[in-house]
């Protein structure tokens, strides 16, 4: 400081007034950016801006339900392949494509006339057949006074018996060939198997179809109710039983049969679902067990087809813990959180995650009660490394430490430019 004193009188002998001025003005202004620069050098992210502020957990023991989600897909309750039966020409269509429809309602309309024919045909020929019995029961009834007077041979006696057993045979095949003719004529008029909801048409009016083509005429798919097949690891089946049997886990109790579907958009249908079984073999393809639940469709908002997520409570945690997803960091080698002691420290801790629930990880050790977990604000703990944190408990929905400077850190620079600019005036 004392060459900036002494610095005036050397240049007031060297200088002119107005040159003096000047130089003064300079080294002043350098002096002053100097000292600025030293200050914000030395002041490090606490200086003047406080303890950067983190969202918190505080770490609670209880009874967690171990869910497991995995990939399924609907399938209709009840599922009818409209074809013919019998060959013929579709005459017309009776039914509009997606409509519902009840059980025996008329799709499709053949042609019949070579049907009716036919029955009338069946219809003659039985009559035939009456006609012969009566004849055949006239003869044995003239014949049978006379066999008992000998009055016939034993030969014709056996004959007129014949020729009856042949008469009552004849009307029977006509009575039949009758009720395969009128079969084949209601064939004509193709109806629904089942009630439902019918698709499309895959035939138009003049198309021939008979009962072996491929292709059905339509469907019918019942909606209300739906299947949901999913697929579980057998690996992970054996997991948890083993888990059970060792007791470290619970059986899932009343809430083990419930089944949650979470949409392609996230969100959770309102109504759960039941689990109907779980298949007793495994798939040597995938190795995987096929397991079918029941879900209720009564506003009829979901499709078969349709990919979902399902959730099922397999098991419990009696002494578990819950922690935000975002809180716990996972890699090959291992699971991590981060940890703030009571000075305000924080510390990585390794964890041990046995399953999730919703948004949710299942923490089974690692972690004592009380203790706080950071679940927002990483990003201000990089830019202030070694520094005391101060902590606000976090909500769900970005609120805690948002409050205090926006979420996970974002609005910290701000924060910590006004801290500064307080401290420096």
């Amino acid at each position: 400081m004392a060459a900036c004193h002494s610095l005036p009188r050397v240049l007031r002998a060297s200088f002119s007034p107005t040159l003096l001025t000047a130089a003064v003005a300079l080294l002043s202004a350098t002096l002053l950016l100097s000292g600025c620069g030293d200050a914000q050098s030395q002041g490090g992210p606490g200086a003047g801006g406080g303890a950067p502020t983190v969202g918190v957990v505080t770490v609670q023991r209880g009874a967690v339900a171990l869910q497991t989600e995995l990939p399924g897909r609907l399938e209709a309750w009840r599922t009818a392949q409209v074809r013919a039966r019998i060959s013929g020409i579709v005459q017309k269509r009776v039914f509009t494509e997606g409509a519902d429809v009840k059980a025996g309602q008329s799709l499709y309309q053949l042609e019949d006339g070579t049907f009716q024919a036919a029955l009338a045909s069946a219809q003659s020929q039985a009559a035939r057949a009456e006609a012969g019995l009566a004849q055949a029961q006239a003869q044995y009834k003239r014949n049978e006074p006379l066999v008992a007077a000998k009055a016939i041979s034993q030969a014709e006696w056996v004959s007129t018996q014949a020729a009856l057993k042949q008469a009552e045979a004849d009307v029977a095949a006509g009575q039949a060939a009758v009720k395969s003719a009128r079969i084949n004529l209601d064939y004509a008029a193709v109806r629904a198997p089942i009630a439902g909801r019918v698709g499309r048409s895959a035939v138009t009016e003049g198309a021939l179809v008979g009962p072996s083509d491929a292709t059905p005429l339509t469907t019918i798919q019942q909606i209300n109710t739906l299947y949901v097949n999913f697929n579980q690891s057998a690996a992970d089946a054996l997991r948890l039983q083993k888990a059970v049997a060792e007791g470290r886990l619970q059986k899932g109790g009343e809430q083990a049969a419930r089944v949650d579907v979470v949409l392609e958009d996230g969100s959770v249908y309102p109504l759960p679902g039941k689990l109907l079984f779980s298949d007793q073999s495994v798939d040597p393809a995938t190795g995987q067990i096929l397991m079918r639940a029941e879900l209720p469709n009564p506003k009829l908002q979901l499709l078969p087809g349709l990919f979902v997520r399902v959730r099922i409570n397999q098991a419990r945690v009696n002494d578990a813990i819950r922690l935000p997803q975002q809180s716990v960091s996972r890699s090959a080698n291992g699971d991590t959180v981060t940890v703030v002691s009571a000075d305000g420290k924080v510390a990585p801790r390794p964890v041990k995650v046995i399953g999730s629930q919703g948004n949710d990880w299942i923490i089974e050790s690692g972690l004592q009660p009380g203790e706080q977990v950071v679940v927002d604000g990483f990003q201000k703990l990089m830019m202030a490394r070694g520094v005391p944190v101060k902590t606000v408990p976090w909500q769900p929905g970005g609120q805690g430490a948002q409050g205090q400077g926006g979420p996970a850190g974002a609005a910290s620079a701000p924060a910590a430019a006004s801290a500064a600019a307080s401290g420096a005036r």
